[in-house]
This record gives structure tokens, sequence and C-alpha cells, in this order.
């Protein structure tokens, strides 16, 4: 309860500060909070531990008190609509490319932070809040956290990697990795680790390798008489989705690839049975692309930001308002050891996850072992790209 109160006091305060506070991004706690503490913070909490998200979901924090005074009042759990299955967790998907793309692609770019004016941010979630609240109530807690809520199921995501879970409402201990076994699930889901992968790809790439088509389009849609604004939006938001289709491309041709192994399953069943392997590696991009930004934005938080949350100058809470980021605190030398390593170990992690699920699906070694040329080739093309993005970006 606690946890959850406090998950919703964090929410209130990034709304409260984006609308109230200053304009500037790096000053405003909102940013950071949601962008960097929140949106980075908890997957790494759900490698290392498990998904503790769901403690700290400030959503549920809201409808669990709901829920419980309906079941006083009326003696009955509250009505829902039946979830339709064909749904899965593509509300998840497209919530999480729309999440990505507030950051990324309606920001005007930023180089502390995020770009993206904290009154937008505010307002967005605002009415995420509003529009979760509402699904929540369509269909049910359990459902739409399980499946069409964003943060729910993207935390879950790379929480099922950690060795701790909640099962029947008691902890308990688990292999490393072994969650992520169960945790696709329904359509949609490999769709989530995609996006996953692709939008991460889509911001290194943003300012290195799609820098010059990107530019290029927008001055194309600029002549179409489009506006500099929409212009820039549009080609963004083209080349994230070219970046996402290029991740699901890649992954099909090693679905296809496996296909043609004696004894094979149907497509659909390794599209969605393989779909886990990705999970190491979606972490391994959004670690290692964004590593150094945590370092740095973390001192923020708690420092200066954490003072004047508002950053409008007139508060020093805990009089660290004039603190800044000391950006020696690590150098480049250790953000490409940490960035290559994290990637190496993340493409390791998914090459055992796919290891054995080929033995369990073919059963025969040898013909597993064959099935795992494919896999092998994906791993080493996401591991090849994701190394040619870091270099490009640290040049």
């Amino acid at each position: 309860m606690f946890c959850g109160a406090l998950g919703l006091f964090l929410l209130g305060l990034a709304i409260y500060a984006g609308f109230e506070g200053t304009s500037a991004p790096d000053r405003n706690i909102a940013l950071t909070l949601l962008f960097v503490t929140a949106w980075l913070g908890f997957p790494l909490l759900g490698v290392l531990l498990g998904n503790v998200f769901p403690a700290f979901n400030p959503w549920n924090a809201v409808a669990a008190p709901i829920g419980l005074a309906w079941r006083a009042v009326t003696g009955n759990a509250p009505p829902h609509l039946a979830y339709p299955e064909r749904f899965g967790r593509w509300p998840a998907a497209v919530g999480l490319a729309a999440f990505v793309w507030l950051e990324l692609v309606y920001g005007t770019g930023g180089a502390v932070s995020v770009g993206v004016e904290p009154a937008a941010v505010a307002r967005a979630a605002g009415i995420y809040t509003a529009y979760t609240l509402v699904m929540v109530a369509v269909f049910g807690r359990e459902k739409w956290f399980a499946n069409g809520e964003v943060f729910s199921v993207y935390f879950g995501m790379f929480g099922s990697l950690g060795k701790l879970e909640f099962r029947d409402g008691e902890l308990g201990i688990r292999r490393f990795l072994a969650g992520s076994t169960r945790w696709v699930v329904g359509s949609g889901s490999v769709a989530v680790v995609i996006t996953s992968i692709g939008t991460t790809t889509f911001d290194g790439a943003q300012e290195g390798v799609f820098k010059g088509g990107i530019d290029r389009l927008v001055e194309l849609l600029d002549d179409l008489g489009l506006g500099a604004v929409a212009s820039t939006r549009l080609a963004s938001t083209t080349f994230m989705l070219i970046s996402i289709g290029l991740v699901a491309l890649v992954y099909l041709i090693g679905v296809r690839g496996m296909n043609t192994v004696p004894g094979a399953p149907d497509r659909w069943k390794l599209w969605r049975g393989f779909g886990h392997a990705l999970i190491p590696i979606a972490f391994a991009y959004l670690a290692a692309h964004y590593f150094s930004l945590f370092v740095y934005q973390e001192q923020a938080q708690f420092t200066f930001l954490l003072s004047d949350p508002l950053g409008t100058g007139s508060t020093d809470l805990f009089g660290t308002a004039s603190y800044g980021i000391n950006y020696g605190a690590i150098n480049s030398e250790l953000v490409w050891y940490v960035q290559v390593v994290t990637l190496l170990a993340g493409h390791v992690a998914g090459l055992v996850l796919a290891h054995d699920r080929a033995i369990a699906y073919w059963g025969d070694y040898r013909k597993a072992a064959r099935s795992q040329y494919w896999m092998l080739a994906v791993m080493v093309a996401f591991t090849c790209f994701g190394l040619f993005l870091l270099s490009v970006s640290n040049a």
C-alpha cells in the first residue's frame, strides 16, 4: 500500500511540476522522473530482482480501493466486459510506440534529457491516467494491467528476466531468465519486444545512421508545403516505423529459416515461441544506449531536481539546489566497455533461451542445433548493428 501511494504521489508530482514548473527540460523534475528514473529504473530493477512495478503502480493505487469499496457495498465484484482475446497485448505495443514517439518525435530534441516540453508531458500523463482508469473500469484491473496498460506490460517484460517473482501472493525465487519463457502469451507480446528494440534503435540512429535520410525527407515534405514542424515530426515518425519494421524483418527471417528444418512447428508457433529470446536483447539495447544518460540524470534527480523540483529557483528543500552534474563521474572508455559487455551478455542470454526452446520443439539435438544457426544469425545481426550504432554515436 505504501509503495502504491508513493507511486501515485510521484506521478502527481510529475504532472504538477510539468504544468507549474519551468519549461526548461533539464531543470524540471517531470521529465527526468518519468523518462529516466521510472522508464529506465524499473527495467533495471526488473532484471536484477524481478517485476517490482505492480507494487508502485499508481493507477492500481487508485483502482484497487475503488474495487474494494464496491465489493464492501454490493458484496460482488465490479462488473466488467470480457477482454477481447484477439486484442492480446497489441494495445500495449501501440501505447509503447506512442510513448516513445512523444519523447523522441513530438519533442524538438534536447542535449540533457528529452526535448519535449514538461507541460506537454504533463498533459499526456493526465490523459493517459484517465484512459487507463476508464479501461480498468471497462475490463478490470487484472486483464488490463496484464494486456493493455503500457508500463505494466513493458516493465513486466523485463521483470520476467529477474530471479524473484510473486505467485499466488507469495514471493519466490526462480532461475534467472526463467520467467521470460512464460511471458509471451497471446497476440501482441512479440510486438511489444520488437517495438522496444526498434524504438531504442531509432533513438540511437536518428542522429547518426538515419540523420541524412531524415533530413532529406524533411526537406521533401517541407517543399510539399507541410511546414517545418510537421515535416520534422512526419519524417521522424517514418524512420521510427522503419526501425521497428527492420527489427521485425530480421526476426521474421530467422523464423522462416527455422521453419525449413525438418520437424519444425508452423511459423506462427515459432514466431511466438522464440519471442522471449528477444527480451534480453531489448534490455541490452536499452541499457547500452541509455547507460550514460541514466548515470548523469540520476545525479540531477537526487540533487538539484530533488531540492527544486519545479526548477524555478524558489526552493531548496534539501540544500542541494546549487549542485550540478559531475560529467567526470564516468569516462568514455568505461561507457564503451559497459555498452559492449551489456550487448554481448544480452545476446548470449537470448541464445541460451532460444536453444532451450529449440530442444523442446524438436527433441532431436541435431535438428535443434540446425534451427539455431538461424537464431545465431539473428543475434549476430542485432549485435553488429547495435555495436555499429554505438560506435557512430560515440564517435
